[in-house]
């Protein structure tokens, strides 16, 4: 973990950590040669000796460094920040250390399309379609230069203060002309959202994108809810988009954008009135689909309005249930068997920061990434200076998981790429909500337990739990102290067993 204020490459200083995974940590920074604000993706020192990580790492740069489009977060710089060992002694370097590889991006000062559609709950249609529109856009750029991008989720999607939409995190893409560095029965990717093709670690194509464009455009239409009153022109956009049939997939982004517009199109009249990046969108359609716009934004015809909704309705409902099947699927491709346990499946929401004794959330916007099955991502405590988790109202902080309506596990696996801090887990069907900092103890909130412990977590590792047959829904991580000499504790993925 970089000092805040450190100048990487002689010019950009370190000013605040925005986001952090298992293999990189991004900050927002300031060139303090164009004096303007930039993201800077730090590469994890201890991950930069892996060479197949460092590659990955590079590859991203490479890879964003070839597009320039409006929708695709830019590539400034890259470069590698030499360790303290490689700096001059005596006028020579010591090359064989490993520096700290560096991406430098525009800044975004915005939030992730994650982040509004939880806090929003299900964007209105014409919004979805607009931003399903140009992300498409911007698939369609890398796929023309061979680029798949292989991890399209809402998470990586960046809505600006002005309302656009820029695709980033290109890190585990890789060219269709290039040997991938994807491990035989190891699958890169977040499982909501890979294709069927791709979670068979089968050789993925710009489709497989386009397939995941399709299950991020579902949830900003749906959140946890279907929305049976979108056109069918959109339901039939959706249902050809995440099809598992590769023949009725869409074969190129050009063809769902033009479907996509098509929709925007009809439900801009719909709703006969478009705003914010509607709006933009809309004067950028082709002039055959501008047309088709009424001139006075009012509703079509009341038959052909009926007769959409009939059709939405049942497309939908496939579509729901397709969903359905496809968000729970919570075990990891890559997890070996264990005789005797399964994983049991848990939502892409089920993970939920805990923190008490504190004064407010512990980073919750990171907190979906314990349950994404991507070890490259990770949630993180915030800085404790003081290397102590004591607060004023107790000692420890942590995650739980929702396992609703409830389960009676076995076990629950902690990977983390900063091992050596304690656990312990507590378990309840229901506990006490109270303001942050009371002092009330977890068992007087309704957590019971420990029912598991590790007093010095390892890098991946799997803790029994004592239940006795009882079924709980609600499984909290619990940490008690942090990892020698560090300032923070992290966890990339959390998994229960029964």
């Amino acid at each position: 973990m970089a000092t805040l204020g450190t100048l990487i490459g002689g010019r950009y200083r370190l000013d605040a950590v925005v986001g952090r995974g298992g293999m990189s940590t991004v900050y927002r920074a300031f060139d303090t040669v164009l004096e303007r604000a930039v993201a800077i993706k730090l590469m994890h020192r201890e991950i930069a000796a892996d060479s197949d990580q460092l590659e990955r790492f590079r590859r991203e740069a490479r890879s964003v460094a070839q597009l320039n489009h409006p929708h695709v977060v830019t590539v400034i710089d890259a470069g590698e920040e030499p360790s303290e060992e490689q700096l001059p002694q005596g006028g020579a370097a010591l090359a064989t250390e490993v520096g700290t590889p560096y991406i430098v991006l525009e800044f975004i000062d915005g939030e992730t399309l994650k982040h509004l559609i939880r806090s929003g709950g299900p964007l209105e249609i014409p919004q979805a379609l607009a931003y399903a529109i140009e992300i498409a856009r911007a698939l369609g750029a890398a796929h023309e230069r061979q680029i798949v991008h292989r991890d399209v989720k809402p998470q990586n999607v960046l809505i600006s203060q002005e309302g656009g939409a820029k695709i980033t995190d290109f890190g585990i893409a890789r060219t269709l002309t290039e040997e991938g560095l994807t491990m035989a029965g190891r699958v890169l990717g977040t499982t909501d959202y890979v294709s069927p093709e791709q979670a068979l670690g089968q050789p993925v194509t710009g489709q497989s994108d386009l397939y995941s464009l399709g299950i991020v455009l579902f949830e900003m239409l749906t959140g946890d809810v279907p929305r049976p009153e979108c056109s069918a022109a959109t339901a039939t956009v959706l249902d050809r988009a995440v099809s598992k049939d590769l023949s009725k997939r869409y074969a190129d982004a050009a063809s769902m954008v033009a479907d996509l517009e098509e929709a925007l199109a009809l439900e801009a009249s719909r709703s006969g009135q478009a705003t914010g990046e509607v709006t933009t969108v809309l004067r950028t359609l082709p002039g055959r689909t501008q047309r088709r716009l009424p001139l006075r934004m009012r509703h079509p015809a009341r038959w052909a309005l009926s007769l959409a909704v009939v059709v939405a309705v049942a497309a939908i409902v496939v579509a729901a249930a397709y969903w359905h099947t496809h968000r729970g699927t919570g075990s990891a491709s890559n997890a070996p068997p264990q005789a005797g346990l399964e994983q049991v499946s848990l939502s892409d929401t089920a993970a939920h920061d805990y923190n008490p004794f504190g004064t407010g959330p512990e980073n919750r916007d990171l907190v979906d990434d314990v349950v994404d099955n991507d070890p490259n991502t990770a949630w993180s405590t915030e800085h404790y200076y003081e290397h102590t988790l004591r607060k004023p109202g107790g000692v420890g902080l942590g995650v739980y998981l929702d396992a609703a309506p409830g389960v009676s596990a076995k076990a629950l696996e902690i990977q983390t790429p900063t091992p050596g801090f304690e656990v312990k887990i507590y378990v309840a069907d229901r506990f006490t909500d109270l303001p942050y900092g009371n002092s009330r103890h977890l068992g007087e909130r309704g957590w019971q337990g420990p029912v598991g412990s590790a007093a010095h977590v390892r890098g991946k590792q799997r803790i029994a739990l004592n239940l006795l047959g009882q079924r709980y829904r609600y499984y909290l991580v619990w940490l008690t102290t942090l990892p020698p000499k560090s300032e923070f504790a992290e966890i990339s993925d959390l998994a229960l067993y029964r």
